[in-house]
């Protein structure tokens, strides 16, 4: 298997040469590795996690004005400050801001407000691929009991992907608002521009959309760098022009030390900073004891997934329900109880000492 990940990391080193050879470049181009690197020295190393506020089972609840809750947020997020996390990665939502473009911009910066309070930085994210492919402005379902995140939902939804016309005129209009609204916004540390483009879609049919959003957010121009993360090693086209096109290389991981290890050691020929937008698996030996402290010690940024136990249902496995929604052993993902107490004693000293908050 590690022979295979191997082969798979070098034929991308080489698909992503082959592109950067042949490519246009954009009105504004990628960082140079050299104001890439500066960025990482003035933000310092970022620790945080993916989150999502305990009460909200997707991005639409989080964000529409019924469904926003800043006060979980700030305790929440308080609750991350005392651990030392200075990062969150959250996901914003096309629909809403269709919806409702001034109120959405007005409950991101109540966001920000409260983020920035508590110490911490935040990476957006704009599209995704994964799970349930349509999803419809206004209540929410209900989680499934026992079911990972049984109501995440792609954005855009899967329903308008038909007509891309239709379609590009007005997400073109969402990104380069809210990009153009935060562009200079300190409380904004990075824009991640797609979740694993093609995990639902079969491969390169999510490319187009791609490679638009950057070229989208390079008009705009931003103060923050742009990235797309490496998921899928088969995805060679994807993987190719995120590399080609992303400031400051991202990359998902849920494995074990030796197999992370390559990820790193190979994304790191390409001289830019690191960050590791996914990973935390417990039923994979993916653990804060193991994976944080390489992470450190390797200067690669960490978004572990997931923070308070609540609505998404992450602390249940991939692909392995329990019905009667009883409390899995371990959890899958998550750190704390609603409550704010913690899963495992033993992983919050560890992110403690690591950020150094013994």
């Amino acid at each position: 298997m590690k022979i295979i990940r191997l082969f798979f990391l070098i034929t991308l080193l080489v698909a992503v040469s082959c592109s950067q050879s042949g490519k246009k470049p954009p009105i504004n181009p990628v960082w140079p590795v050299e104001k890439a690197n500066a960025w990482q020295e003035m933000t310092g190393w970022q620790n945080g996690c993916n989150f999502l506020p305990s009460t909200a089972v997707n991005a639409l609840e989080m964000w529409q004005t019924d469904t926003f809750d800043p006060v979980t947020i700030d305790r929440e997020l308080g609750w991350a400050e005392d651990l030392g996390f200075n990062v969150m990665r959250v996901w914003l939502n096309s629909l809403v801001w269709k919806s409702d473009p001034e109120g959405f911009k007005g409950r991101i910066n109540d966001y920000l407000a409260i983020s920035s309070k508590r110490g911490i930085g935040t990476m957006f994210v704009f599209f995704c691929d994964c799970w349930n492919p349509d999803s419809k402005p206004g209540p929410q379902p209900e989680p499934l009991p026992g079911v990972h995140n049984s109501q995440w939902a792609q954005d855009p939804s899967c329903d308008l992907r038909t007509d891309t016309a239709s379609l590009y005129t007005w997400l073109e209009e969402y990104v380069k608002d809210i990009i153009g609204t935060f562009k200079d916004d300190p409380r904004v540390l990075i824009w991640d521009l797609y979740n694993e483009p093609g995990a639902s879609r079969h491969g390169n049919e999510s490319l187009p959309l791609m490679k638009n959003i950057f070229r989208w957010a390079r008009e705009i121009n931003p103060s923050q760098p742009l990235t797309v993360g490496i998921y899928n090693l088969r995805l060679h086209d994807i993987n190719a022009y995120s590399i080609a096109n992303s400031d400051v290389i991202s990359y998902h991981n849920y494995n074990d030390v030796p197999q992370h290890s390559i990820y790193i050691n190979l994304l790191k020929l390409y001289g830019r900073p690191l960050i590791c937008t996914e990973w935390m698996a417990r039923h994979f030996n993916s653990k804060f004891q193991n994976i944080l402290p390489m992470l450190k010690r390797e200067n690669v940024g960490s978004m572990n997934w997931g923070l308070v136990a609540g609505k998404s249902n992450t602390i249940y496995k991939w692909g392995e329900p329990i019905p009667d929604g009883s409390e899995p052993e371990p959890w899958f993902h998550d750190i704390l109880r609603p409550d704010g107490t913690p899963f495992d004693q033993i992983e919050i000293d560890t992110i403690k000492a690591v950020n150094r908050r013994e």
